[in-house]
């Protein structure tokens, strides 16, 4: 399988402004792509851009929020009046929150699970056959910890995305009423959003075939940024290269996989 470079294609990068987004936008523009920087916060994001634009890559920034449904209706629009058609999707933005109960549930499944699906379902009509999503997932959604009948539903081969939704908002009813731990769910909220992530991935994998588009979770490992710390043992450019892997593979490359530094890995 041999990497496309990006002469003459758009990669769109969320939460582009700081860290694993900031350095992927940074080597996608370098492998040639026309990169379509996103971030929540609107000075941070200009200044990301700006700086990677400074330094001769083409790189611009447009304002979202993937928990809004306005700013990603927004973000549609303006591409769509620009005549923007992405050929890379890179869903980055992502939080990991202190503490654990319904309202810690609640925003980490909306930034992590639904804002990914959300934005999919509202750029995909705008992004070419044979585009490439890619998931930033993380190996915390490995399936340990759940029950084996919640591990079951999750890695069901046919699982459609309003089963799966309707078993994320589950888990946020478990944690409110405080039956989560009888029901079989880890006490994370960020371990359930990227299980949830994973299946999606899958599930918009198969969803997607019939147009070629491709769909795969990355795991960039433990990266030394604001989420991950300053102890980890990766640096920005290494968890990022993992990405840019999956952002570039060809019409022959894998979908529906998990993978980290190109090899799968488990679920």
């Amino acid at each position: 399988m041999t990497g496309r470079t990006g002469e003459g294609r758009v990669a769109l990068v969320t939460g582009g402004n700081r860290g694993l987004g900031r350095e992927t936008c940074r080597q996608l523009a370098q492998d040639g792509f026309r990169v379509i920087l996103t971030a929540r916060n609107d000075r941070q994001g200009r200044a990301a851009a700006g700086s990677l634009a400074e330094s001769g890559l083409v790189v611009e920034h447009r304002p979202l929020d993937v928990t809004d449904p306005g700013s990603i209706a927004a973000l549609v629009d303006g591409l769509r009046s620009d005549g923007i058609r992405p050929d890379v999707l890179v869903h980055n933005a992502g939080i990991a929150l202190d503490g654990f109960d319904a309202e810690v549930a609640r925003k980490t499944l909306a930034a992590n699970f639904d804002g990914p699906m959300n934005l999919t379902d509202a750029l995909t009509g705008l992004m070419p056959d044979g585009a490439v999503i890619v998931m930033v997932s993380s190996g915390a959604g490995d399936l340990t910890g759940f029950s084996p009948a919640i591990r079951r539903q999750l890695l069901e081969p046919d699982l459609d995305r309003e089963t799966l939704s309707a078993l994320m908002r589950d888990f946020i009813d478990a944690v409110a009423n405080g039956s989560y731990a009888s029901a079989g769910w880890p006490g994370s909220a960020y371990k359930v959003s990227k299980a949830g992530l994973n299946a999606l991935t899958r599930a918009l994998a198969r969803d997607l075939a019939a147009r070629g588009i491709k769909v795969n979770a990355v795991c960039p490992g433990w990266v030394r940024t604001d989420m991950g710390g300053s102890s980890a043992p990766r640096n920005v450019g290494k968890g990022a290269a993992s990405i840019v892997w999956a952002a570039e593979i060809d019409a022959d490359g894998p979908t529906g996989g998990f993978f980290r530094d190109g090899k799968p890995i488990a679920w």
